[in-house]
């Protein structure tokens, strides 16, 4: 049956830039949800100092979770080269990062959609780019995941593999038993796409789950996707919802799952309006996964 962590969605500004929450605030408050993980994020600020990470990961141990996965965002697009290695460096930190916290899922991404970069260059520089990652995380016994994003928080610009048929031909250039796909099925609406069918055409490759619910506050998607370059962060027309009272319709994505004998990892991004929503998410999710996978329950 697939196990649920969470993201600290609503604190990431407190936990990676400010300071004004520190990560043992946030594994008391999740310890005390009805979950088995918490999705770490590289930017952290008190990640930096590596000689703290076993103390993060016994800290988690010890109210009985773990930490799955980890998050976390190279920009493999960049035009030059000298840079591109700087990313690689950082992501094989990164998954030395989530080897020390016990983890075994680390995220990769494409990189930023730089105007002035063609569609098979993208593809091209961050499938390198990831390639270059995969036998250090083998070596590792760390798996790097691709999600199909729409924007790092700290990003100027969406991510170049934002649309399906990018993202797709992405995938597929990589065929590694470490390698496979986080799907994030809110992040294809962003794109003005079907949630449903991208994962009809990666469920195959699909080995962890970010599950989040979208709603626009005002507008249409196609008034997000005019202005959703150049500015930091998400627009502001989006926002983050309660998970299954937004667009996402969850019974046709955990049947697609429990076809395919998906058995990974299921990250809830969401709290962004309190815990008290962050229960009611995860008390969504495992009645959901309950129904689903009904042997395991």
């Amino acid at each position: 049956m697939p196990k649920l962590a969470a993201f600290p969605k609503a604190y990431m500004q407190a936990l990676c830039k400010d300071g004004s929450m520190k990560l043992e605030e946030w594994i008391q408050l999740a310890s005390t949800l009805d979950i088995d993980g918490l999705e770490w994020y590289a930017g952290f600020l008190e990640m930096e100092d590596s000689a703290r990470w076993p103390e993060f990961k016994a800290r988690v141990e010890d109210t009985g979770k773990v930490i799955p996965m980890m998050c976390c965002s190279p920009d493999f697009t960049h035009p030059d080269a000298a840079f591109r290695e700087k990313e690689i460096a950082k992501q094989k930190h990164w998954i030395d990062m989530t080897r020390a916290l016990g983890g075994s899922y680390c995220r990769v991404l494409s990189g930023q959609k730089r105007p002035e970069l063609s569609l098979d260059e993208g593809v091209k520089l961050a499938a390198e780019a990831i390639m270059s990652c995969i036998p250090y995380a083998e070596e590792r016994g760390i798996t790097l995941i691709l999600e199909n994003h729409y924007k790092d928080d700290f990003w100027t610009y969406p991510e170049f593999a934002q649309k399906m048929d990018v993202f797709c031909q992405l995938v597929d250039s990589i065929q590694h038993s470490h390698f496979g796909v986080n799907y994030d099925p809110s992040n294809t609406f962003l794109a003005g796409e079907d949630p449903l069918e991208l994962l009809h055409r990666v469920s195959d490759r699909v080995v962890t789950m970010h599950a989040s619910d979208r709603y626009l506050k005002y507008g249409t998607i196609e008034d997000l996707k005019k202005e959703e370059g150049g500015a930091v962060g998400y627009a502001e027309r989006l926002s983050h919802g309660e998970i299954g009272k937004g667009l996402n319709d969850y019974d046709s994505i955990f049947t697609e799952l429990k076809r395919v004998g998906f058995d990974g990892w299921v990250s809830i991004e969401d709290g962004v309006d309190g815990m008290d929503q962050l229960e009611r998410s995860v008390a969504f999710l495992k009645k959901k996964l309950a129904i689903y996978w009904p042997e395991q329950a």
